[in-house]
C-alpha cells in the first residue's frame, strides 16, 4: 500500500491552517515535507508531526517545546522520554491554566460587583434628577 502524500493544500484543508503556517513549522524545523520543484508534498509523518503541533498549541505548549517533543520521537526508548517530557510540560501547563482560570474568576466576580455598584448609583441618580410634578 503506497502512503499518501499532500500538497500545501491538502494539509491546510485537513488540519485548517494557512500555507504560511505550514512554511513557518517548515523553518522552524517542526515539519520536514519532501520537495518536488516548487512543490511541498507532506506524508504520513508531516501529518502526525502537524496534529501534535496544533495539540501542543492547543494547550499553550510554545514552539520551542514542540519542537524537543517532536525531536524525543526518534530515541530508541519506546518514546518514554517523549512521554515523560510530555507529562512534565503539560502539568507545568495544566497548573498554569487553572491559575489563569482561577485569576479569571475572580475578576469577573469583581467586575460584576462593580456594575452591580454601578447599577445602583445610576437608578439612585436617575430618582434625584427625575422631574417632580410642580405641588398645585
Amino acid at each position: 500500500m503506497t502512503e499518501e502524500i499532500m500538497t500545501i493544500r491538502e494539509m491546510c484543508d485537513a488540519f485548517g491552517v494557512t500555507p504560511r503556517a505550514l512554511r513557518f513549522y517548515e523553518a522552524k524545523e517542526l515539519i520536514f515535507p519532501t520537495r518536488d520543484g516548487q512543490r511541498r508534498l507532506y506524508d504520513k509523518s508531516d501529518r502526525a508531526r502537524l496534529k501534535l503541533i496544533m495539540r501542543g498549541k492547543r494547550f499553550g505548549f510554545s514552539l520551542e517545546e514542540i519542537r524537543q517533543l517532536l525531536d524525543m520521537y526518534h530515541l530508541d526508548d519506546q518514546q518514554a522520554t517523549q512521554l515523560a517530557k510530555t507529562y512534565e510540560i503539560g502539568q507545568a501547563r495544566l497548573a498554569d491554566m487553572i491559575r489563569q482560570r482561577d485569576e479569571l474568576g475572580e475578576a469577573i466576580e469583581e467586575l460584576t460587583a462593580q456594575l452591580r455598584w454601578g447599577e445602583k448609583m445610576l437608578a439612585s441618580l436617575e430618582k434625584d434628577t427625575t422631574p417632580r410634578a410642580a405641588a398645585g
